[in-house]
């Protein structure tokens, strides 16, 4: 079972083995919406199916949904009933990629973890590393559904914990929450915002680019890299604290999942991020 990254080598040998695998290309754009479909239509790792982050990572505007923000998490039960359509269960191993440095896809990971599904794993180096190993690829347009009528995904006891914007201001200042901002420095200390309606942080926040945890060949870093940036990061907070966030609650999750590759365990995300602690004027901001 692979349950963090996954080599192009080590996607090539399951493959081969004909286990119950299915790779889903998440590729996207946010100033492009539709380019991600695109770049999947020309073309994609042989037998992927596409999840589309508006389309079915999201719950724009439905009254059951998880999070707040500009990218609402689906509840836990609708998202079951699309993953399980998409022939996902219990025994399959799930393998994310994309083309944006596994930032996407990251999405669909925790998301999977969410619901108690432990074998997904994000392709290390995505599809890049992928073309240049030689993958098989394809072309051709979405697959909407891979199992038509299939159950939805069996709900199950998950340790990734979804906390709100409630829960975070409850904690703040407080030793058992260490807030990380996964967003660009420039972001984070309220110099630009180019997507939502005020800048700044979260106060008492830390900042980690989320594109840190990748090295220059755009692979994950080792863990042993990673466990040090993270330790020199925290400055002795426990890990166990730490609660994620970022403009919509995508990005934050290469944090995440860098820091249980570096042996920090699992962590919590505050899936709304930004976009939502900045859509109520009475919660504390800081700029810095």
């Amino acid at each position: 079972m692979y349950a963090t990254l996954i080599s192009v080598a080590q996607l090539q040998a399951l493959q081969r083995s004909n286990a119950p695998l299915v790779v889903f290309d998440c590729s996207f754009e946010l100033s492009q919406p539709g380019a991600g479909d695109a770049q999947y239509a020309q073309s994609h790792i042989a037998g992927a199916l596409r999840a589309d982050l508006d389309r079915n990572l999201s719950a724009h505007g439905a009254p059951d949904a998880a999070s707040g923000g500009r990218h609402p998490l689906p509840s836990r039960e609708a998202f079951a009933r699309w993953v399980g359509s998409m022939g996902v269960q219990p025994t399959t191993q799930v393998v994310v990629y994309d083309r944006q440095g596994m930032n996407y896809c990251g999405r669909l990971w925790w998301m999977l973890k969410w619901l108690g599904h432990q074998a997904v794993a994000v392709l290390d180096g995505g599809f890049a590393a992928w073309q240049a190993a030689g993958g098989g690829v394809e072309q051709g347009s979405i697959q909407a559904s891979a199992a038509g009528a299939a159950p939805a995904y069996p709900l199950a006891a998950s340790p990734y914990a979804l906390v709100d914007a409630d829960n975070v201001a409850k904690q703040l200042g407080k030793p058992q929450q260490t807030v990380l901002d996964a967003r660009g420095a420039p972001r984070f200390r309220g110099e630009v915002e180019p997507l939502d309606p005020v800048a700044g942080h979260i106060p008492g926040a830390l900042n980690r680019v989320f594109s840190s945890n990748l090295n220059a060949q755009g692979f994950f870093k080792s863990a042993q890299e990673l466990r040090a940036e993270f330790d020199a990061l925290l400055a002795g907070r426990d890990p166990t604290t730490v609660v994620h966030h970022c403009g919509s609650g995508v990005s934050a999750v290469p944090n995440i999942l860098a820091m249980e590759v570096a042996g920090l365990g699992v962590s919590a995300l505050y899936a709304g991020s930004w976009s939502d602690w900045c859509s109520d004027p009475s919660r504390p901001m800081a700029q810095g």
